[in-house]
């Protein structure tokens, strides 16, 4: 039981990176997002859509932006779930010291 906490702490210390990774992919892509959504309206300004929102129409169907949040999706699922994972190692460790705190009350109050 002891080594609960320890194994919690090195968990979230061998994830900490690959959380960090995933984060990084995330907000990445979340920008990105913004830049492709951009030069794809530029192309479509280039075959001749002038007007703004049926740029952003034909940006939205494209295929690559379609990809991209495709992209972004398995980011945040990867974020996520890393994310409760260390969340769940950090819970391991509250419940370990709740419960350690909860036998030295009771074996001081044998005494």
């Amino acid at each position: 039981m002891t080594d609960l906490p320890d194994k919690a702490a090195e968990f979230i210390r061998e994830n900490a990176a690959a959380y960090g990774n995933a984060k990084g992919r995330r907000v990445h892509l979340e920008e990105f997002r913004k830049s492709k959504k951009a030069l794809l309206m530029k192309d479509a300004l280039m075959r001749g859509i002038e007007a703004a929102n049926a740029q952003e129409r034909e940006a939205y169907a494209d295929k690559e932006y379609r990809q991209l949040l495709q992209g972004l999706a398995v980011a945040i699922e990867d974020e996520e779930t890393l994310r409760w994972q260390l969340e769940a190692a950090r819970l391991e460790i509250e419940i370990w010291r709740t419960r350690q705190a909860t036998e030295r009350m009771t074996v001081s109050s044998h005494r």
